[in-house]
């Protein structure tokens, strides 16, 4: 897998885009990176490392981190990191750190080739999900996520790594038919967005080396790549002194050390190392403008400051000059997100950041989502608020809203500290190996904040801003579908043009107050039941609105809150387009009576609350994740947005305007064109779970979205859920007062009578077809099946037989036709519909091995139904699905969701209490059974997306 973490941000591909917003540090000059094979804390001595942490390094100087970490418990997670990837190769292996990569699961000296996956998999991790390796500039990294941390599990999966190490037999003939699955994932990659995003970093480091080392390489490199050149990029780079383990689990760290020691201690080179990569400095440039017509890519605009890297060792002075960077930045995201939020805005998304690229440049970014044709106001508005930045500084009102922002996350974390779970901590250790940084601890950044805060002034921030944004630049990058006349000439005309516009200093915002803390009268508790075997609590208020109450140990300081409204999609009209398509996005942003989204941000600024909302089947579901010490406000939060909802029209209009592009983005590429079909199609056709066409969204208004959710809002029954790190009495207490208090709802019963039916059969499939590529397509084929909750026992067969599904399309188009990089299978029943749910596969294919895809899946089908598959597939299938259970029942995300209806429809509590046994039980007879139930060539619906004009 291709890792592109650094790459910037751009718009997604669905109608709710984000931007990630936050910043590194200012570049001084460059000076000389410290010692790359030591840890960071032998030179930076006034940082301590996480006392949780043990680090160590081998003889053969091989570095590893293990800590002790019991969330979840039972269970561990491996990190093995290389510094080897795409800068170290020559010009003419480009591509092949990333087919090394593939190549580690392919046979080593004591592992045959395919056996690998198939020994994970019979301890229960699923490829994909919990065994992956990803291949960035600088680093490969092989990912283990063990859901039993048992000594066998450890041990084979430390022997795996090694032979990953030094072991790999690269045999030519395994070369030649994985070349065919990374070639897949470079027609999968190479969408209109990612050569946008490649032309901005080709921008910012021109004339250095990562700027033409992408990690999918070339396509002629990768299609003749030999056994000789992988090798020699393997011995020379895979090497004990390049090579991190990091170590997170449920285990004994003593015994991991020794186990650590046993299985790498003896691992000497086998080749002289290779050369280090020769970064490059950045060009000093003025000012200058690139246009980028990509059809089907959003509409960026981007202004960028490039400065030489700074690789000084970490240190208390230098993070907190990172943190005043931070201040700096937070403040003009608020600024450009209140922009965002006005009546007309100069572009539909914007945020700023400052990444270090690859040790190579520090770049700070603003980037902007414009509106259709309207990239001079983007470049206008981006312009505009960072010279008003720089010149006038900031409010000591801005920089007190940022610090307590700021404090308020990291106090978070810190009040999270001992329950970080194993997998986040281990990739938050991978991914700092390669920098300079020292681990500390959540404690200790909490403790250095308070320390660097005291004292800080508005003119410590504008001190900051003239490295913020010094450097070359700034240099602009404006992408367009469609041709500007005068092209580059054109952009940077334009761009001369609005820097010799004057700004005005920024206006002050007004001392805001949080009016939703008072909702009436409490409400009377007339029902608590406690369900003792889950250790739930249910309870009823006068008002019919529903509490559901789960208090859990599994994350410290975790608390998630759903508000479950009305009936959903139920509630809505099937048969014809609605405003639903906006409401994920446009109806939060609406923001309260009395505040609006910008307001709610900054008056809540030191508080975790969240905001989401979602249509489902069965609700409008309201959402937040907060601690327990915010949940008075964040239920607050969530009952203003049923009680008192603002209903704004200005989320509303950005999306409408930005919908055009995006449906072009979605036409771009199959995978898009997928998004926006499938899910309708699968429904018989229901618009519900469509998206609407250009002229049916323009067409649509803000008051149409009020129309559509205010009268479900305001009447339908309501469910809470609340999971984590609670005390019962106080949630009771803060929902009473909240949505207790509300006037009454519609009584809570049986979802409204619903009917949904699956597709009728198409002996020919469906062809749909989208702008990119020649070679791109996708094929799907599925199969009616049944719903979840009338016999959740077969629904769990049905899971496993897709599980196995997934086996053999691995096996057969990855495996051994080498034509794709991800062949899958998936089950769907729903809980909503009787009788209704599918059992899927898919594949992203040449256009012209469509055909051998139907027929390699009508053959796997064939034998299912023919005979029971073996005992060793069927374990390869079913501990991976029960690990992943029995894990997620360790989650509060898993409850949050479980426990939906419990109270209702007690079909949904058997469902908790017998999902493991039900799939523990599973067997090979069950099955083939469900095959032959299921499987019929005569209920197949098939589909495939191909590009315009393919025969």
């Amino acid at each position: 897998m291709i890792a592109l973490r650094r790459l910037p941000a751009l718009a997604s591909a669905t109608l709710a885009f984000a931007l990630c917003a936050g910043g590194l540090r200012a570049a001084p000059a460059a000076v000389a990176a410290p010692p790359a094979n030591v840890w960071p804390q032998s030179y930076a001595a006034d940082l301590p490392p996480d006392p949780a942490m043990r680090f160590g390094t081998l003889p053969n100087g091989m570095r590893y981190v293990i800590m002790k970490n019991a969330t979840p418990g039972g269970q561990a997670s491996f990190r093995l990191r290389f510094a080897a990837g795409s800068m170290d190769e020559s010009d003419a292996e480009q591509g092949l750190a990333h087919l090394l990569e593939h190549m580690a699961f392919d046979g080593s000296t004591h592992v045959a080739n395919g056996e690998m996956i198939k020994i994970l998999e019979r301890h229960g991790l699923a490829f994909g999900a919990d065994t992956n390796a990803s291949t960035s500039w600088e680093e490969t990294v092989y990912k283990l996520d063990l859901p039993k941390a048992d000594d066998d599990s450890l041990d084979t999966s430390l022997m795996l790594l090694r032979e990953v190490a030094s072991e790999l037999t690269l045999n030519q003939d395994a070369i030649d038919k994985e070349r065919g699955v990374v070639l897949s994932e470079e027609r999968l990659r190479d969408t209109p967005g990612y050569r946008v995003a490649k032309a901005s970093l080709q921008l910012d480091l021109q004339g250095q080396l990562a700027a033409r080392r992408f990690p999918i390489g070339l396509v002629e490199a990768v299609k003749n790549a030999t056994r000789a050149q992988l090798l020699d990029i393997y011995t020379r780079y895979y090497r004990p002194e390049r090579a991190v383990l990091v170590a997170v689990g449920d285990f004994d760290p003593d015994a991991m050390e020794a186990k650590i020691r046993a299985h790498f201690g003896d691992w000497t080179p086998k080749a002289p190392a290779g050369p280090e990569p020769d970064h490059g400095a950045p060009l000093k440039r003025p000012a200058g403008a690139q246009l980028v017509v990509e059809p089907g890519a959003p509409q960026i605009v981007e202004l960028n400051w490039i400065s030489p890297p700074d690789l000084a060792p970490d240190s208390k002075a230098k993070r907190r000059a990172d943190m005043i960077d931070n201040l700096a930045l937070a403040v003009l995201n608020r600024r450009l997100d209140r922009l965002v939020r006005a009546d007309d805005p100069p572009f539909l998304g914007a945020s700023a950041y400052r990444t270090d690229q690859f040790h190579s440049a520090e770049v700070t970014t603003v980037q902007t989502i414009a509106k259709p044709d309207g990239w001079e106001a983007a470049l206008r508005g981006a312009d505009q608020e960072v010279r008003r930045l720089v010149q006038y500084g900031v409010s000591a009102d801005e920089l007190g809203v940022e610090i307590d922002a700021y404090r308020a996350s990291l106090k978070s974390s810190a009040q999270g500290e001992a329950t970080r779970t194993t997998p986040a901590v281990a990739d938050d250790i991978a991914e700092t190996v390669d920098t300079p940084e020292v681990e500390t601890s959540p404690a200790e950044d909490l403790t250095l904040f308070e320390e660097d805060v005291k004292g800080l002034t508005p003119a410590d921030i504008a001190a900051a801003l003239k490295s913020v944004f010094g450097g070359s630049g700034p240099l602009t990058l404006v992408s367009t579908p469609t041709p500007v006349d005068g092209g580059d000439k054109a952009v940077a005309q334009a761009f001369a043009k609005i820097q010799a516009e004057p700004v005005g200093a920024p206006t002050a915002q007004a001392a805001l107050s949080w009016p939703y803390a008072d909702f009436g009268t409490p409400g009377k508790v007339v029902e608590q039941t406690e369900v003792s075997d889950i250790d739930t609590v249910f309870v009823r208020f006068e008002n019919g609105v529903r509490l559901t109450i789960k208090p859990t140990k599994f994350r410290d300081q975790q608390v998630l809150v759903q508000a479950r409204v009305g009936h959903g999609e139920l509630d809505l009209p099937s048969d014809h387009v609605t405003t639903e398509w906006s409401a994920d996005a446009a109806f939060p942003e609406g923001g309260l009576d009395q505040l609006s989204t910008q307001d709610i941000d900054q008056v809540l600024r030191s508080k975790i609350v969240g905001r989401g909302f979602t249509v489902t089947d069965d609700s409008f579901v309201l959402s937040g994740a907060t601690q327990p010490d915010d949940l008075e406000t964040q239920v607050q939060l969530l009952a203003a947005y049923i009680a008192h909802p603002g209903w704004r029209p200005e989320g509303f209009d950005r999306m409408r305007a930005s919908a055009p592009a995006i449906i072009d983005q979605l036409e771009a590429t199959p995978d898009g064109v997928l998004s926006r079909d499938l899910s309708r199609l699968l429904h018989s056709g229901d618009p519900r779970w469509g998206l609407p066409d250009r002229a049916q969204i323009a067409a649509q208004t803000p008051a149409d979205l009020k129309a559509l959710l205010a009268s479900p809002l305001a009447k339908g029954p309501i469910e809470v859920i609340v999971v984590g790190d609670v005390n019962v009495d106080k949630v009771v207490e803060a929902v009473g007062e909240t949505f207790g208090a509300l006037p009454a709802r519609e009584p809570m019963g049986p979802d409204p009578a619903a009917a949904m039916a699956f597709p009728a059969p198409t002996p020919a499939p469906i062809v749909l077809t989208h702008k990119g590529r020649a070679d791109q397509a996708i094929g799907v084929i599925a199969w009616p099946t049944d719903d979840f909750l009338s016999d959740t026992d077969k629904a769990r067969k049905i899971n496993i037989l897709a599980d196995v599904m997934q086996l053999r399309l691995t096996e057969q188009l990855r495996k051994t036709e080498s034509v794709t990089y991800s062949p899958s299978a998936s089950a769907a029943a729903s809980s909503v519909f009787a009788h209704y749910g599918y059992l899927l596969a898919r594949v992203e294919i040449p256009p012209g091995k469509l055909d051998g895809f139907f027929s390699d899946v009508a053959a796997i089908t064939a034998d299912l139904r023919a005979k029971p598959i073996s005992d060793d597939e069927l374990q390869r299938a079913k501990k991976p699905a029960l690990d992943d259970l029995e894990q997620r029942r360790e989650t509060n995300e898993y409850w949050l969701n479980a426990l939906a209806g419990v109270q209702t429809d007690p079909r949904r509590l058997t469902a908790i209490r017998t999902s493991v046994v039900q799939v523990e039980r599973v067997n090979a007879a069950d099955i083939q059974a469900m095959a032959q139930a299921y499987l019929l060539d005569a209920k197949a619906w098939k589909l495939e997306v191909k590009p315009q004009g393919a025969p």
